[in-house]
């Protein structure tokens, strides 16, 4: 019992004692200070990161909505380059923009035409054929544009995030048009004149 009143007597008095060392106390806090703003640092650029690039697409994706005439492979190398100019993204980027309609009869959604940039992959119609989760639900033969980016990113400190891939994925309608063709790939009567471009297929 004795023993235990002088280690309680012992704990009280290192409880009161206010006496310190500069030193000491600078070695132990400064390390947690520099990491700990290191930390927020290293957060704030990967949000910034991650709305840049959203931004961005929903730019590009309202840029193609709106265009009334066949677009070409120089249209798409310049949204490849918009994207990377608007997200200032340091890392490679790429670049996939889908135009898809849906089939009521056979209640899937088919791609009409899909180009990418950036080591993307294009995608077919078995790829979309079931993304009721991911696109709205569209009268028969309705067209939509998707666009999709894909960013790899590093964070600038290491403080235990890991590198990651920024995806995005936004789908929007034609705006002034009743769909958006890439050279002669149009799939609704009526389309637009075709450009003229050796690069229709890239």
């Amino acid at each position: 019992m004795k023993k235990f009143n002088g280690m309680t007597k012992h704990l009280k008095f290192f409880r009161d004692d206010q006496k310190g060392s500069v030193a000491i106390e600078a070695v132990i806090l400064v390390p947690i200070m520099i990491w700990a703003y290191l930390a927020m640092f290293t957060i704030f650029d990967s949000y910034r990161q991650y709305t840049a690039q959203q931004k961005a697409v929903y730019t590009i994706s309202d840029l193609i909505s709106r265009q009334a005439t066949p677009m070409d492979a120089a249209f798409i190398d310049g949204a490849h380059d918009l994207f990377e100019s608007l997200s200032r993204s340091p890392q490679e980027t790429g670049l996939r923009v889908t135009v898809a309609k849906y089939d009521l009869t056979l209640q899937e959604y088919q791609v009409i035409w899909s180009r990418t940039r950036g080591g993307m992959i294009g995608l077919q119609s078995q790829d979309i054929a079931n993304w009721t989760n991911r696109l709205p639900v569209m009268p028969q033969d309705d067209q939509i544009i998707i666009v999709e980016t894909s960013s790899a990113f590093t964070p600038v400190f290491n403080i235990g995030l890991s590198n990651q891939t920024i995806n995005n994925f936004v789908f929007t309608r034609p705006r002034y048009a009743k769909q958006v063709c890439f050279g002669q790939v149009c799939d609704l009567p009526g389309a637009p004149p075709p450009v003229s471009s050796g690069d229709e297929q890239a």
